[in-house]
């Protein structure tokens, strides 16, 4: 296999070196650079003791391609030796019997740093959620958020890596690698769907909305609209019936970018419509093909229900998060959340809507194809 050039910075230091197109970036910290303070474990992106920052983002660097960090800062656990941030919090992880074994602590270090410095005001229910992406077989946990909390109620010091943005790195040279080559860059030109799609993973959910029917119509079929109720996303373009933009999803400290495109049809007659979508994320060479018909339905004068039917097939290293007991529970949550911002909005109760934090997004579809994910990949 041919090999490509990459140009990175790891703990402050330039480095330049060749890779094989599949080497993920563990392997190449681990095995090139010796830096075994990153840990592998289930290797499949689940377990969180590989997560290092990747440009100020905790990341997976077991299904994150070396390929795909040209251009990108890296920093593993070796370069916080002197954070006066990170040397409190392994204080308050001895302090409180937050670590036993140790093999899960690398990665857990790494997030737990996020958390103080991204969310300075969490409180134990936040920060277990935060640190529900890094397994650990030992503590129960209980010692690692008490860790977190004391670091974060006792005025903790500045980190000295700031958090970067909701981006992935530049691709540069790499930029050909494709661990799913068979299906293309998503643009406006091919949203149509492969056939092999028919074998994907099918939802089905019915979603009570506390709005009439006809008022949660004039959100649904207004794209832009809808797109305010969508957490994670952003409209870059409408063209006719064609929507493209970007979906952030994660689980745990995980994010990905899902760039696509989807093509809308409404019926208003039926209230009811279809929407054939496709999306990739550049920086886990992931990519996903779905296709979702909805229709709503009115139970009283006052509440509404919107019926969805939706099939996916998801390609790349995150095709192990598409198993359908986490495809369930978190598009259910996604779904509710979405719902509560579209009957808001539908009742002209601007103040509860933006409770729910809505962001711009492709569609509901967007949602509950890509949001299964829920850091996989949210920083």
């Amino acid at each position: 296999m041919s090999e490509v050039e990459i140009n990175l910075t790891v703990n402050g230091r330039s480095v330049q070196s060749s890779v094989e197109p599949r080497t993920h970036l563990a392997d190449f910290l681990r095995e090139q650079l010796l830096l075994t303070g990153t840990h592998l474990g289930c290797e499949q992106g689940v377990c969180g003791a590989c997560t290092v920052m990747i440009n100020g983002r905790p990341s997976r660097s077991c299904i994150t391609l070396a390929a795909s960090c040209d251009a990108a800062d890296i920093r593993t656990i070796e370069s916080f030796d002197d954070d006066p941030l990170m040397v409190k919090l392994r204080d308050a992880f001895s302090e409180h019997h937050g670590l036993q074994c140790g093999f899960c602590t690398p990665g857990l270090l790494t997030t737990a740093y996020d958390v103080v410095r991204r969310v300075p005001d969490a409180d134990a229910s936040k920060i277990r959620k935060e640190l529900s992406g890094n397994l650990c077989r030992c503590t129960g946990y209980q010692g690692a958020v008490q860790a977190v909390e004391h670091v974060i109620a006792t005025n903790p010091p500045k980190a000295e890596l700031q958090p970067g943005p909701h981006t992935q790195p530049r691709i540069g040279a790499a930029s050909t690698v494709n661990t799913a080559p068979d299906t293309p860059a998503p643009t406006s030109a091919n949203v149509s769907l492969p056939d092999e799609i028919k074998d994907g993973i099918k939802l089905e959910r019915r979603i009570e909305i506390a709005a009439p029917a006809d008022k949660v119509w004039d959100v649904l079929s207004d794209i832009k609209g809808i797109a305010e109720c969508v957490p994670g996303g952003s409209i870059t373009r409408v063209e006719g019936s064609v929507v493209e933009g970007l979906m952030t999803v994660g689980l745990g400290p995980m994010r990905a970018n899902f760039q696509g495109a989807a093509n809308v049809t409404f019926d208003p007659a039926t209230q009811s419509g279809k929407l054939l979508g496709r999306g990739g994320d550049r920086l886990t060479r992931s990519n996903v093909d779905g296709e979702m018909t909805f229709q709503l339905h009115t139970t009283s004068a006052d509440q509404s229900e919107l019926e969805l039917n939706i099939l996916y097939k998801l390609k790349g290293p995150l095709a192990q998060f598409g198993r359908p007991a986490i495809v369930s529970e978190v598009a259910d949550k996604i779904l509710a959340d979405t719902a509560a911002s579209i009957a808001a909005k539908a009742t002209g109760n601007e103040h509860a809507s933006a409770t729910q934090k809505p962001a711009g997004g492709l569609t509901l579809l967007w949602s509950a194809l890509l949001g299964m994910f829920k850091g996989f990949f949210r920083r």
